[in-house]
Formats: structure tokens, sequence, C-alpha cells
């Protein structure tokens, strides 16, 4: 299996949103927008940019980078107005440039607008084509900008049913947050693939793609934003608008295993929990010998404690993380690739020599990581490195806003879980099943997009036609 290509070991994150309506004179929007930002850092680190309007105007900032990299006190001074939107960014669709930053800006009929977008359209292509054979002109390479071209074009119908004329339109998934001179809109796709909140602060709304945005600037969680919703906010206050949605929900089921903040709530479920339990599932009837329980930092780090309060084996720290290295780092060359784990990573002799190690992560994408997370453990002393996964095998490439390999990289795709033990080089190896994934965000009252695990997908990817929950 040394076809198995040496790139990143993760599902990358989609991106986050947030959107803040200030009616509270002691709030900034733009300061509580880059705090928002700040907060929803792990859903994209390549780029980030504000838009605020004041009434009358829209003034924006974008750039490539961390948010704390792009923003400064200065460039948050002049970015004034009481509304603003935010986004920050991993690509899934268009080229790591400036140009693909987002929000996305435009003037039409209706003024100026400011877009940010959080998901994947699967038919952007075919809607781009269509759209520049009837002379319209794109600037990024961007399906957001689709979307805002959508909206733009049916304007004389006014914002709100254009917004929904472009929801009967694309197909795919889209959290999106919109900023008009004199409104803030959230928008949910029919399924609620992506997730989106709603918040307030005293008599101001805010919007963010988890909830953890809404604690860092204060704000008190109302509720999520409904699948098909239109949710307008303006002087007057609140008002929904729906679109049909008559296929029930299918929120990303990965949202649960690494992408969201573990302080997040999501439609109901609290991610900490849903990850501990997921540990206590994968730990039942798992009769493996082990004198440690140890968490990939961090995502998987909840998962290890049920995994540990469940089975009865101590928990302990096998793995330091250094904080600072995010997905910008700079990928290592060929010869050299190794450190690109060893930078983020690095394993504890002290606590790890002479014993036999129940190794919980959240996931196995391409192997690659984790071969080398167990041959960090083994060099450091491990006398047994038992690999625990607390989500099923990932067999199938993501289509709906997160970064995934194609399915000829995917490990599990076409390689038994005897075969993947091999590759990685641990003593065993056990998935969690999806049936009991789905166990731990159960009382949710939605359904999940299961189509990376298997092959289940609300909108087919080709035809994008919407396919019935059965």
């Amino acid at each position: 299996m040394t076809d198995i290509k040496e790139q990143g070991d993760r599902m990358e994150e989609a991106c986050g949103v947030f959107g803040i309506y200030a009616q509270d004179s002691d709030i900034h929007a733009s300061e509580a927008a880059y705090y928002g930002l700040f907060a929803l850092q792990h859903r994209g680190q390549e780029s980030a940019g504000i838009a605020v309007a004041d009434g009358k105007t829209i003034r924006q900032y974008r750039n490539l980078g961390l948010v704390p990299e792009v923003f400064d006190e200065e460039i948050l001074g002049g970015l004034t107005g009481h509304i603003a939107v935010g986004h920050v960014r991993y690509s899934t669709f268009g080229g790591k440039d400036v140009i693909n930053a987002q929000p996305v800006v435009a003037r039409c009929k209706m003024g100026m607008l400011a877009l940010a977008h959080n998901g994947n359209l699967v038919n952007a292509d075919a809607l781009r084509s269509d759209m520049e054979d009837n002379g319209a002109i794109f600037q990024t390479t961007v399906d957001t900008e689709v979307i805002l071209n959508l909206i733009a074009r049916e304007s004389s119908k006014g914002l709100v049913e254009a917004i929904k004329s472009m929801m009967n339109v694309v197909r795919g998934s889209y959290a999106l947050v919109l900023l008009a001179k004199d409104r803030l809109i959230g928008i949910r796709d029919p399924y609620g693939i992506r997730p989106l909140c709603l918040g307030r602060i005293e008599n101001s709304f805010v919007l963010a793609s988890e909830s953890c945005a809404l604690d860092a600037i204060g704000a008190e969680f109302v509720r999520d934003v409904r699948p098909g919703e239109i949710v307008c906010i303006d002087e007057s206050g609140i008002h929904s608008h729906y679109v049909q949605s008559p296929l029930g929900s299918r929120l990303c089921l990965f949202e649960f295993v690494y992408f969201a903040r573990p302080d997040s709530v999501i439609d109901g479920i609290n991610v900490y929990q849903s990850r501990v339990d997921a540990g206590r599932r994968l730990a039942m009837g798992d009769d493996v010998q082990a004198d440690m329980v140890i968490g990939v930092p961090d995502s998987a780090l909840a998962a290890a404690m049920g995994y540990a309060e469940q089975s009865g084996i101590p928990y302990g720290d096998g793995l330091a993380k250094n904080r600072y290295v995010g997905r910008t780092f700079i990928q290592p060359e060929q010869g050299m690739r190794e450190l690109g784990v060893r930078t983020k990573l690095n394993a504890l002799p002290r606590n790890v020599r002479g014993k036999r190690i129940v190794l919980v992560d959240d996931s196995i994408v391409r192997g690659t990581t984790s071969r080398k997370i167990v041959e960090m453990l083994r060099t450091a002393g491990a006398k047994e490195v038992h690999m625990r996964i607390s989500s099923p095998s990932v067999l199938n490439p993501c289509y709906f806003g997160i970064d995934t390999a194609t399915s000829e990289e995917l490990i599990g795709h076409d390689h038994s879980v005897e075969e993947i033990c091999r590759f990685i080089g641990a003593d065993s190896l056990k998935f969690l099943s999806l049936e009991d994934l789905l166990r731990t965000v159960a009382g949710s009252g939605c359904q999940f997009c299961t189509g990376c695990f298997d092959g289940r997908y609300p909108i087919d990817p080709q035809t994008g036609e919407m396919i019935a929950q059965e």
C-alpha cells in the first residue's frame, strides 16, 4: 500500500461565517466580528475578511492569513458601521489567492452586497458557464460569487425573493451571511448540511457557524437557523422566510467527529459530550489489554477520555502538541515530510515507555499521519500501540464544503481494516460503527449526511438531484 500519497491526513475544515447587527452603542460591529472570527479560526486558516455597513455604504477588508495577522487596530478602526459580516476560509473551491478571500462584495441594482459562504455547490461550474454565456463577468473562482450573481440577477424582485430564486437554482451546501447596507441576512440550505446559529446580545443580533463564536462576544444562544430558512435582521427586529424544504435535514455528521469546536452546540447536540460518548461506545466490547489510553490532540481527547472511562484503562498524556502551528505551516519537501507531523506533535517517552497504548483518534483519511504517530510512539518506547478510531472508516469524498481526497487517495476506500492496520503499523485497529456514531447525536431532531462513510449523499454529486430521505 505504498501508493497512498504523502499528504495531510485530515478532512480539512469547511469555512466559518459570522454576522452581527449591532443596535447597542457600546458594541462595535467590526471588533465583534474580529473576535467572532477568532473563535471560528479552527474552521479556516487561509484567509480572513470583514465587511461592514453603516446604512449608506459597505466597507471591507480581506487578506491571506490568520485573523490576527490580517487585522490590526488601524484596519478595524476604518471598518465603521453597525452591521458586519466576516469569514475565515479553507479553500474547498477556488484557488488560494487573496482575490478568492471572502466576504465577496459587489454592487447591483439593490446597492452594495457582501456575502460570506460556508459550503460548496455541486452545480457551480454549470451555473457559472451559463451566466458567462449570457455576458456575466466573474472576478473570483469561488462558488460564492455564483450565488451573489444569482441574487443580483433577480434584484428586481426584492432581496428576499431574489434569495429564494437563488435557493431554487443552486444545489449543494451553504450557510450564508449576507450584508446589505441596512440589513443582515442569514441563509441555510434546505438540507441544513452546514451549521448556522442565531444569538443575541442585549438588543443586537448575531449569526455564526458555531455557538462558540457567540460565547466569544458574550452573546446568548437563541436557536439554530432552520434548514431552508432566510433570517432577515433589520432595525425592526428578526423576520423569517422559508423555501420549501420537505426532504428532511441532513446536517454534516463530521461536524461532531472533528470540525466543530468541543464547546459548541449544534442543532441541540453538545459537541464535547457527543465525542465522549463516541469514545465510550468505541470501548464497548473491546477486549484489548492495555496500560494507558491516550488521544491525538485536540479533537480526539474527549473520545479518549470516554474510552478510558468505559474500559477502565487509565487515561494519560502520550503526545504533546505545539499549539502555535496552524494549517498555514509550510509543508516540507518529500525528503523531510515527517517534520510536518513532528513539528505539530511529539511523543512523551517518560509516559509511554514500556506501556501497551490504546491510541484514540477521530478519523483516518489517507493513513500517513496515523502511521507516523504510531512510529513516533514506538520510537519513544511504547511496547504496543492499539489504534482506535471514534468514527467509521472514510470511504468516499465529500462534495459539500469539506476538502477530502479522491476515492483513490482514501485509504478506507479499497483497503480492509486489516490492511489499514498493517499500513499504519499498529498492533490492532478498530473503527466506531456508523450506527454507534449516529447514536452519539440521537435526540437532535435532525437527520445527517453520512456520504463520506456510506455513500448516501443528500444530493447527487453528478446530477445535482435532491434525494429524498428514506
